[in-house]
């Protein structure tokens, strides 16, 4: 199966498909390094770099490719085939990006600026968003014109090459209690050490390192968004749903390469013609099929330019739910169609059930999407955490 089979795709998706598919195969080269050695995926992120890349949805007007959400979606989907750590680290960078692009459309401040330097200079940017969400790690405090964070932040996909992050602390404000304060902190700030922890089961290229910040000085120009604690509101609304379909794809696009490599194993063997690793490879096929449409369907939903809503969120979140859930059934049954081989850390599919494992860890995880889903169903207020 390939990210064409699903739905045909006007040319500009193709054109950018493509051109993550000459760069995935690119980078493939040092996915098995990486992996083994649990090191960040240097080269991939020189490539990037000097393609313009990471520049794929930053406005043209602005010197980038102007992909859509579904457009870095489907190339996303597509890098991840050939390399599901390069895919997973930039995909962070790239919803960043696409939520920075909604608000330059808003003539929001610093916008601009930054969508200009990712364009111009290739910078990184890293999100801590997936671990803080509505309660943020750390704590801001009250000093003249801005503020002092305090905090350690994991999961911080990019962090060897990040040049600024988007982050989040709780401020205790004497008259409204504790509010979420959204801000940009350049990753040359004095107090930020990327702290190397990243030493996991899948994902072990994507430098996800824990960003420490110590009496961090942040200006209040820096703080792009003030929040409910608690609380999915509007504007978090919007970057879910800016995050998560490329993000979800990604872990489809992994998922999609294991099984072809299962069936690349059994083909032209007499184990091919038993019934039941026939049965599994259609069962492989139709786990996809329907993540794609779950994809789609979530997709078609967000659109180009996303209002908040918590409709959509559920939605995304669904479908992100369902492409877990594939992707482990299909890594699964993708080592049995292979048989033994598919056991050595030689081949591609077992590093494939080992990253897709990580697809369940991104908020909302697969349980809570589902009491989100019954609470909008039920009337209660879904958007409390």
């Amino acid at each position: 199966m390939s990210t064409t089979d699903v739905i045909e795709a006007p040319e500009k998706e193709r054109e950018l498909v493509a051109w993550a598919e000459e760069i995935g195969r690119a980078v493939s080269e040092h996915a098995a390094r990486h992996d083994e050695d649990g090191t960040f995926v240097t080269e991939a992120y020189e490539i990037l770099k000097e393609s313009g890349y990471l520049a794929l949805a930053v406005p043209e007007e602005l010197g980038g490719r102007g992909a859509t959400i579904r457009q870095v979606a489907m190339a996303q989907r597509e890098l991840a085939r050939h390399d599901g750590s390069v895919a997973l680290a930039s995909v962070m960078h790239h919803h960043v990006v696409l939520f920075t692009a909604w608000r330059y459309r808003r003539d929001m401040p610093g916008a601009e600026a930054t969508l200009r330097r990712v364009a111009d200079e290739g910078i990184v940017l890293v999100s801590t968003g997936g671990g803080d969400l509505t309660d943020p790690r750390g704590v801001a405090t009250r000093t003249d014109g801005g503020f002092i964070v305090n905090g350690r932040k994991p999961f911080a996909s990019q962090a060897p090459v990040g040049v600024a992050m988007s982050t989040m602390f709780t401020y205790d404000d004497p008259d409204e209690g504790p509010v979420v304060l959204n801000m940009s902190i350049p990753m040359s700030a004095e107090g930020v050490t990327v702290v190397e922890t990243w030493d996991a089961l899948g994902m072990r290229g994507t430098g996800s390192h824990d960003i420490e910040l110590r009496d961090v000085f942040v200006s209040d120009q820096q703080v792009m968004a003030r929040r409910p604690h608690g609380t999915i509101d509007p504007p978090l609304q919007v970057i879910l749903s800016h995050a998560m379909p490329p993000i979800a794809a990604v872990y489809l696009g992994i998922a999609e390469a294991t099984r072809d490599h299962a069936v690349a194993a059994l083909a032209d063997t007499a184990r091919a013609e038993d019934t039941l690793r026939q049965r599994q490879v259609g069962l492989m096929d139709a786990r996809l099929r329907v993540a794609g449409w779950a994809l789609d369907g979530a997709l078609q939903t967000v659109g180009d330019d996303p209002t908040p809503s918590l409709d959509t969120v559920a939605e995304v979140m669904v479908a992100k739910r369902e492409i877990a859930l594939a992707g482990t059934e299909v890594a699964g049954l993708a080592m049995e169609v292979a048989g033994g081989s598919a056991f050595s850390r030689r081949k591609p599919i077992e590093r494939g059930l080992r990253d897709l494992q990580a697809a369940r860890y991104h908020p909302l995880d697969p349980e809570e999407t589902l009491v989100q889903v019954g609470k909008l169903a039920l009337g209660f207020d879904a958007a409390a955490r």
